[in-house]
């Protein structure tokens, strides 16, 4: 016996038992029948799992080595009742050995689910795939639909306000079902965190209006009117609405994002399979913060305004900080710092409400989320200004 002989014999004993081994555990039909010299058909059946992929493998790989001659082989898979991934990749790559070789092989039958793996799997016919033709729209069609859109918003915030009211009331009957600690954390995070910019955009403000209309009042000799200017403008009206605008981009947006993020993430509909409102629980607190801790931030607003103004005063105009003083006390009433307090409080309250409106409306993942973030900003904005509108109206009719 020679070494040659010596070293084939494991490999041979390997090769029969993998043979037996595969024609036990075979659970599926293989038949192969030629239908004419060049062309041969294979029909599979049964169902092929993960734990037959041996088996088709032994089938396939002696498939393989007869297919010399011919042009054109297909895979009749009508009769498969399963087949899993695993081996519909093996069908696969089995087609394009038998391409590469120059041998012409298509799956062809099978049922829908069958057809969906084969699909999934790269079984696709080859050639150009066409975009289906976008059906042009008619104006009256896209008016229909944006009124209908426009009810159904509508909808939702009336349902979300009724809801909101009752959840109120039975928060007032049961003040333990509020989640106070949701309070504390949005007056910091809508409060001591947005303060600085808070503070620094209202210097800006107010240094920029007296700088500007520094030149303007002195050509008349009213420098000293550029104090009643600063003041009554800060107070009134831009303090609250800057600040208000500040917190609709910095935690109106993140109020919306983050109850969208939870809405679609289901975890609103865990809060309620666990005992806890979501309006108590989510919009209440968030509202309660911003109400609190508005305020505040108006009259530092009110403050570093007026002391841009009077930077800028004592730079151009040489007015002293106590000509300045004195000047802003007979300009500056208490009505017009209380008025202002009072859009801050209103303006925040709107803010909560439209962003958890929008956040707890939000559907369709993460596109729906960035979808109604920005609903929630641009509604913010244009329901600010409306207040401020109305707030000026209502004042002026009173004479305050």
């Amino acid at each position: 016996m020679t070494d040659g002989e010596v070293l084939d014999r494991p490999s041979v004993v390997f090769d029969e038992r993998l043979s037996l081994v595969v024609g036990m555990l075979q659970r599926f039909t293989w038949r192969q029948a030629a239908v004419d010299d060049s062309n041969s058909r294979i029909e599979l059946g049964g169902s092929i799992t993960i734990d037959d992929a041996a088996a088709l493998w032994k089938r396939i790989s002696e498939t393989r080595a007869q297919v010399e001659g011919l042009r054109r082989v297909e895979l009749e898979l009508g009769q498969i009742q399963m087949i899993d991934g695993a081996c519909m990749a093996l069908l696969v790559q089995f087609r394009t050995d038998l391409r590469a070789r120059k041998v012409e092989c298509e799956f062809s039958g099978g049922s829908e689910e069958v057809r969906r793996i084969v699909h999934l799997y790269g079984g696709r016919k080859k050639g150009r795939q066409t975009r289906p033709r976008r059906r042009p729209v008619s104006a009256i069609e896209q008016v229909g639909a944006a009124t209908l859109a426009v009810f159904g918003e509508a909808k939702q915030i009336l349902d979300f306000m009724g809801r909101l009211v009752a959840s109120t009331w039975h928060v007032l009957r049961h003040p333990k079902s509020l989640n106070l600690r949701d309070v504390g954390l949005t007056m910091e995070r809508a409060g001591a965190d947005a303060a600085p910019i808070v503070l620094l955009i209202n210097f800006l403000i107010g240094f920029v209006m007296a700088y500007q209309s520094a030149a303007q009042l002195k050509q008349f000799g009213a420098s000293i009117y550029v104090a009643d200017l600063v003041g009554v403008s800060m107070t009134r009206e831009l303090g609250p609405l800057m600040m208000a605008i500040i917190i609709c981009g910095r935690t109106g947006a993140a109020f919306a994002a983050e109850l969208g993020t939870m809405k679609v993430s289901e975890e609103v509909d865990a809060l309620r399979t666990l005992g806890f409102l979501p309006l108590p629980f989510l919009v209440i607190p968030r509202m309660l913060g911003l109400i609190l801790v508005a305020p505040l931030l108006v009259l530092m607003a009110d403050a570093v305004g007026i002391l841009g103004g009077a930077l800028v005063a004592s730079l151009t105009l040489d007015i002293t900080a106590t000509s300045f003083l004195i000047q802003l006390q007979s300009a500056v009433k208490a009505s017009d710092i209380l008025s202002g307090m009072i859009k801050g409080v209103v303006f925040c309250a709107a803010i909560a409400l439209i962003s958890c409106q929008q956040g707890l409306a939000t559907s369709g993942g993460a596109e729906g989320v960035g979808r109604r973030t920005t609903s929630a900003v641009v509604s913010i904005l244009f329901t600010l200004i409306l207040l401020d509108a109305l707030f000026t109206v209502f004042l002026a009719m009173f004479g305050i």
